[in-house]
């Protein structure tokens, strides 16, 4: 079931920030990803002045009474017209996580619609988001859910 964000999950959603931080830091092979020991206090803050800051939202997966994911999303810009860009109203979904003994349950899918659906209530024309190239399951998961690659950042090694 989906719900709306209640401050008494706080400590539910810190625990699903550091089961995602540490599956990023498993996956990163160039190892720039950590888990420090003020990760969870420092990046619950830091996500919660993000959807004051740029009209967010959090939404919660709840089963029996037991938050198994979270989705958030920002929308910080407006319609756009410049000299070298047109760019649509958008919004951007910072985290979708969902526990790892609760995955393939369609949670994933029904956090992701549910927002989609916010977003273009917003009025947001496009969804922008951001995955590590190695997580592959999540590609996938997006890829099925009509997202697409648009920017591939790519990264070398070099010896000073």
């Amino acid at each position: 079931m989906i719900i709306e964000y209640d401050k008494r999950y706080d400590e539910n959603i810190k625990d699903l920030f550091v089961e995602l931080q540490d599956d990023i830091v498993n996956m990163d092979k160039e190892k720039y990803y950590i888990l420090t020991e003020n990760y969870r206090e420092e990046y619950f803050k830091k996500a919660m002045e993000d959807i004051q800051k740029y009209n967010g939202k959090i939404l919660l997966c709840s089963e029996n009474n037991k938050i198994v994911g979270l989705i958030i999303a920002l929308t910080n810009n407006e319609e756009t017209l410049n000299y070298d860009s047109n760019v649509p109203k958008r919004g951007r979904i910072t985290e979708l996580i969902v526990s790892k003994n609760y995955r393939k349950k369609g949670y994933g899918k029904q956090l992701l619609n549910s927002m989609e659906t916010y977003l273009m209530k917003q009025g947001c024309k496009d969804i922008l988001l951001g995955v590590l190239a190695y997580n592959d399951h999540a590609i996938q998961f997006y890829e099925k859910n009509g997202y697409h690659a648009r920017l591939v950042e790519m990264t070398k090694k070099v010896k000073i």
